[in-house]
């Protein structure tokens, strides 16, 4: 019996090992193919030398003379915006797909994180490749990226455009304050089960096969024996986002602004720190987006009934007949 059960833990360990080393991933999605080649540019700060992950994808159509440069949300990398690239480039725009130092394929660095900081950094990539204007799409984290963008460089941002951004509220007024350290343990918690629990209940409407995918890679990196640098750069990456609020300076965007907003949203950055009552209350795109607007001359908005927090996977096609509609 004895026997028996000993060779039934050792087959199930050696499940568990063969699970954890087909599904790892390294940090840097060495193992995740990117639809199209990426490139490196190289930053240097704080004494170290960094490595910004980038796409530069050609107009598969006659060339409009037009740039799209698309900044991801906090949980992905460019990996995610391929259908969105093939759209844009067969209407004849160039696209730049970025992963921010501290995401995807780029160096994750322990260093101060700052929107005005990558901001500087994504300026000074467009300039390497010889842009002077670009369209700027952001989501989610990446929408707050591309509004301190815009700000910082108003010459150089042909149209903003805002696809669920967070930071539509100031969290600090109502999200108790963690510090880096508190959510570093938080993060380390971390299992590719709970990140497939947190995207069915925080990003989409209704869950589809090939949101599987976005799994594998977020939870993969869970399995890595470097997931430990991967949940220090989350949680600084966090603080950035608690700590550096954009709300307050939306009447002082100067450029064309396009807010393309799920209407059924309710993204909070530290949900899981509010009582059920203010998780009500708070992150409510469908007010959030009409209020946002209201806020920045000239801007327009496009809501979608029925979606959620990513609206260019969870309805494609909506999404990019109004965007390409509209740029």
């Amino acid at each position: 019996m004895k026997k028996l059960l000993l060779l039934a833990l050792t087959f199930i360990y050696s499940i568990n090992l063969l699970a954890q080393k087909t599904d790892t991933l390294s940090i840097t999605l060495e193992q995740v193919k990117y639809a199209y080649p990426v490139k490196y540019f190289s930053i240097q700060t704080e004494g170290k030398d960094l490595r910004m992950a980038y796409m530069d994808v050609s107009p598969s159509a006659k060339a409009n003379g037009r740039t799209v440069m698309l900044f991801h949300g906090k949980n992905f990398g460019g990996y995610y915006w391929t259908n969105v690239i093939k759209a844009l480039t067969a209407n004849g725009y160039r696209v730049i797909v970025p992963d921010q130092i501290g995401f995807g394929k780029s160096s994750k660095a322990f260093i101060h994180y700052s929107f005005h900081q990558m901001a500087r950094w994504n300026s000074q990539l467009l300039d390497s490749l010889k842009i002077n204007k670009s369209i700027i799409l952001g989501h989610s984290m990446g929408g707050m990226l591309a509004t301190r963008f815009a700000l910082l460089f108003p010459e150089k941002t042909e149209k903003l455009v805002l696809e669920n951004p967070i930071g539509l509220e100031d969290y600090r007024s109502f999200v108790p304050y963690v510090n880096t350290e508190q959510q570093y343990k938080t993060e380390l918690k971390t299992t590719a089960e709970s990140v497939k629990k947190y995207y069915q209940n925080s990003y989409f409407t209704e869950w589809k096969p090939e949101y599987d995918e976005l799994v594998r890679i977020a939870g993969g990196v869970t399995f890595s024996a470097d997931y430990p640098r991967w949940a220090k750069v989350a949680a600084l990456t966090f603080t950035m986002i608690y700590e550096q609020p954009l709300v307050h300076e939306f009447a002082n965007l100067k450029v064309p602004t396009l807010l393309l907003i799920g209407k059924e949203d309710k993204t909070i950055v530290g949900k899981g720190l509010l009582s059920a009552e203010d998780q009500k209350k708070y992150g409510q795109y469908k007010v959030l987006g009409k209020a946002t607007t209201a806020k920045i001359q000239g801007s327009k908005l496009i809501e979608f009934e029925g979606l959620g927090h990513i609206p260019h996977l969870e309805k494609p096609e909506e999404f990019l007949k109004a965007l390409i509609g509209n740029l």
